[in-house]
């Protein structure tokens, strides 16, 4: 899908070529707001480094075991939402997000989440949707909370931040939860 339409408001435009620029601007603004939970951030420097990104990304995508899309707030792009390390023959994926910090509050994030989950169980036909979260991290656990997610353990220094390892939160929802809680929503 090269475009989700999230709400009247929001919409997710699958990553390419033309958000390098935008996407360094904006990693650029948020430099310290961003890199206190992503391992990636300093290593992202200049417009060339999202270029290459985005390449990477796109071939992620040809071969299904990525779907990464900006966010737009009508003409503005917000932040990053993205359903990573597809696994089709398990049918099991995982979201990652960042959101610029001035748009943080408004629940951007957990609406482009319930669109993307939307998105792995109807049309790639997943059965497991998994996000992760620093334990630390009290804002980025409060979306799949907010969503449903059961949380599963913890995965002991699982990610490489800031010259020190961080143990995150998995969360998981399945398939069937999913259909069950969208019944209760109505």
């Amino acid at each position: 899908m090269n475009k989700i339409k999230v709400d009247n408001t929001l919409e997710m435009v699958l990553i390419d070529n033309q958000h390098a620029e935008t996407l360094y601007q904006l990693v650029k603004l948020n430099r310290q707001h961003l890199r206190e939970w992503l391992p990636w951030v300093d290593h992202m420097r200049s417009v060339e480094d999202f270029r290459k990104y985005i390449n990477s990304s796109k071939q992620r995508y040809a071969n299904h075991t990525e779907m990464g899309y900006v966010i737009m707030a009508g003409q503005v792009m917000v932040g990053r939402v993205g359903m990573y390390n597809i696994d089709l023959t398990n049918k099991s994926a995982s979201i990652g997000y960042w959101l610029d910090k001035e748009w943080m509050g408004k629940g951007i994030i957990t609406r482009c989440c319930k669109a993307i989950i939307e998105e792995g169980f109807s049309y790639l036909l997943l059965n497991r949707i998994e996000i992760r979260a620093a334990t630390a991290n009290s804002k980025s656990q409060a979306i799949p909370e907010r969503l449903g997610f059961k949380r599963e353990g913890i995965i002991r220094q699982g990610e490489f931040v800031n010259n020190q390892f961080v143990d995150l939160y998995v969360y998981s929802m399945l398939k069937e939860e999913w259909q069950k809680s969208a019944l209760t929503d109505i």
